[in-house]
């Protein structure tokens, strides 16, 4: 019988991009998809973890898009808020369906379908073993999901952040486009600003650096990449 691997990180914050729920639609959100990743906070949350939560809305809303074609920033951002609303109520859905507990806190004020975040409430539900999805950014315009993120990590003193994207890391280059790029297995903070590789915003990496919040980008697709990371698995690219 094979022994299970200790986590070597007990609270950690996944964050999604919106496009991550959509698997090979154009739009939306895939059933098959949400219940996967599901399953997967699942068993990590069963192996002992705390997890937290924070979900892009690119797959239903793009601010900055209609920012750029004329609409007001302000409003375009608020309107992506809405749409981070949505994806995780129907994230909190999917776990629920497989007998765990969930919490949706917004940053913004929409108490009818969830609660507001504050901070001392939302680590409480943490350590009653709850998933907290964190929607809503930070409920300010001009910032990204990814510094939403990075924030929140930092306030419910999480011990790893987890960037789930659909690439195993971060690349010298967009590997899509460029077959001789190489894959980073670990990066310094300021690496990562300096070369401009895109992980994530330099707002998120600056907290995460402030606050040496270690950070890793790993391929959500990969089954079981959730728990080798929070494992201490070599696992995509480690940005510390």
């Amino acid at each position: 019988m094979t022994t299970p691997t200790p986590l070597r990180y007990k609270r950690i914050l996944l964050k999604l991009s919106g496009e991550a729920l959509m698997g090979d639609a154009p739009f939306g959100i895939d059933p098959t998809v949400i219940r996967r990743i599901a399953g997967e906070v699942d068993e990590l949350s069963k192996a002992g973890a705390e997890i937290a939560m924070v979900i892009g809305a690119g797959n239903l809303f793009r601010g900055a898009g209609l920012a750029a074609a004329g609409m007001d920033r302000v409003t375009a951002d608020h309107m992506g808020m809405l749409a981070t609303i949505m994806n995780s109520l129907a994230m909190q859905d999917a776990i629920e369906q497989r007998g765990l507990y969930a919490r949706v806190m917004s940053a913004i004020k929409i108490n009818e379908v969830c609660e507001d975040y504050i901070r001392r409430r939302a680590v409480r539900h943490l350590e009653k073993r709850r998933i907290v999805i964190f929607a809503a950014g930070t409920g300010n315009p001009f910032f990204t999901t990814d510094s939403a993120a990075s924030l929140r990590a930092v306030e419910i003193n999480a011990d790893l952040l987890i960037k789930a994207t659909k690439v195993d890391g971060v690349y010298s280059a967009d590997p899509k486009l460029d077959p001789s790029a190489q894959r980073y297995t670990r990066l310094g903070y300021d690496e990562v600003i300096e070369r401009k590789l895109g992980v994530m915003d330099t707002t998120a990496v600056v907290l995460c650096r402030d606050n040496r919040m270690p950070l890793r980008v790993l391929d959500m697709l990969q089954h079981g990449a959730l728990m080798r990371a929070a494992c201490g698995q070599d696992e995509g690219t480690l940005v510390c």
